[in-house]
């Protein structure tokens, strides 16, 4: 039985955008995991952490997946660890941050994984990008679109545009 899982990805150190790029192709390198839709890329403020931290690039993937949620946060996590991802402060900076917004409708709290993501209302830096990806999508019944539009980090939402590749780099 395949289910429908909404993942979030972010990342603030190094090349983020070639590391989301690559961790979407890592994450779908299996046949467990089918990628049905991408957002658009964007560029954020920090929300928590360590003040002065680099800026994000954030992005929200539809995947299909035959396994269940606690295989699907391994399978998250040896991606993360395959772009050198530590955890040395909540909410610092990371290569790559790989998160599960939602797994179908299951709703799951244990002490490995909750579902859908604790915070995820709250983001816009997810909210946004999934509103774009899908404008039908809902989180816990609200419309993800008026979740956004209600989040305190949306003025530091703005789509990301790649610079674009000059001769002779």
């Amino acid at each position: 039985m395949s289910v429908r899982a909404v993942l979030a990805l972010g990342s603030n150190l190094g090349e983020r955008s070639d590391t989301l790029s690559h961790a979407v192709a890592d994450l779908v390198d299996t046949p467990h995991v089918r990628l049905r839709e991408v957002s658009a890329v964007v560029q954020t403020k920090p929300v928590g952490g360590p003040e002065d931290q680099p800026d994000y690039l954030n992005m929200v993937l539809e995947v299909e997946t035959d396994l269940d949620p606690h295989q699907l946060l391994a399978h998250c996590q040896a991606v993360e660890n395959k772009h050198h991802r530590t955890r040395e402060v909540r909410w610092g900076p990371r290569t790559l941050d790989v998160d599960i917004i939602t797994y179908g409708d299951l709703t799951l709290d244990d002490d490995d994984l909750i579902i859908p993501h604790p915070r995820a209302h709250e983001r816009a830096f997810v909210l946004a990008p999934w509103a774009w990806m899908d404008s039908n999508a809902t989180l816990n019944g609200v419309p993800v679109g008026e979740l956004a539009k209600a989040a305190g980090d949306l003025d530091g939402v703005e789509p990301y545009e790649a610079e674009p590749f000059e001769a002779g780099q």
